[in-house]
């Protein structure tokens, strides 16, 4: 379903049941450490009571996903709100690609924010995350779910507009954002990874702003990959077309024939 930048998401429930899956999937790998230390924790506190904390680690990532789900729910109402109101403006081949550039631009610069650090820092430190703000209790654990969330979407957000900006229903895109948060948050070369990202970004802006054609992974809104992906035909003109194998000719060209002299007597 990637037809690109600005892709319909599709009524608001598919959206947002397709946005918690996959933030579940992309932020799988980032969530696991600090989701274990969670665990680890209540063992310590509670005893190994293992019934009383499986619950509450459900209720933890429960919350996480929550903050998710509205950052899904503020993407959709942006995302309609520009389809609605810009009269064609921001369309691939008007504004649409410098717009996209502009998102990716931006989420370079925030890597190199104070903000985007100290968000990072709350991700990257899970024991001391979870103990300066341990509460008990199932409404404890989705309280701190909800936390960890809001700095987790505070150091990402400007990912996941990146995201928004290359196609948010491409699978190749998802999985490379997924791989950027999980450098970030489990290298032990945090600055490196920081600044790798931000490069990263800035050079596919700048590819988008150029020669968007040779941005590997990107589809081309209008374009025919873009809409086989909605399940329409491109029109003809833009159908490759694709060499015939030719048989035996049966119907050669007929050979020129030389007319008949008519019969001389001498």
């Amino acid at each position: 379903m990637d037809a690109g930048p600005g892709t319909n998401p599709g009524a608001l429930g598919f959206f947002l049941g397709t946005w918690v899956v996959m933030m579940a999937a992309m932020m799988l790998p980032a969530i696991t450490p600090m989701v274990l230390t969670f665990r680890d924790l209540q063992h310590e506190r509670r005893g190994h009571r293992r019934s009383a904390n499986a619950g509450d680690t459900g209720l933890f990532i429960a919350g996480y996903l929550a903050v998710w789900a509205a950052a899904g729910l503020l993407g959709y109402a942006l995302l309609e709100a520009g389809r609605s109101l810009d009269g064609g403006f921001f369309a691939w081949d008007r504004a649409g690609r410098f717009t996209a550039a502009g998102v990716l631009a931006v989420a370079a610069l925030y890597q190199l924010t104070p903000s985007k650090n100290e968000c990072l820092t709350r991700c990257r430190s899970r024991r001391a995350f979870l103990l300066k703000g341990w509460r008990e209790g199932h409404n404890g654990a989705l309280r701190m779910g909800i936390e960890h969330g809001a700095w987790c979407l505070g150091c990402c957000w400007a990912l996941m507009a990146a995201l928004f900006a290359l196609g948010a229903m491409s699978v190749a895109w998802m999985v490379l954002i997924s791989a950027l948060i999980a450098a970030e948050r489990l290298l032990p070369w945090r600055a490196l990874a920081t600044t790798g990202v931000a490069s990263l970004l800035a050079a596919v802006a700048i590819g988008v702003a150029a020669a968007p054609a040779r941005v590997p992974m990107l589809t081309i809104p209008g374009s025919p990959t873009a809409m086989r992906a909605m399940g329409a035909s491109p029109p003809r003109h833009m159908q490759m077309l694709r060499p015939t194998r030719m048989g035996p000719r049966t119907n050669p060209m007929p050979r020129q024939v030389r007319p008949k002299r008519a019969f001389q007597s001498r």
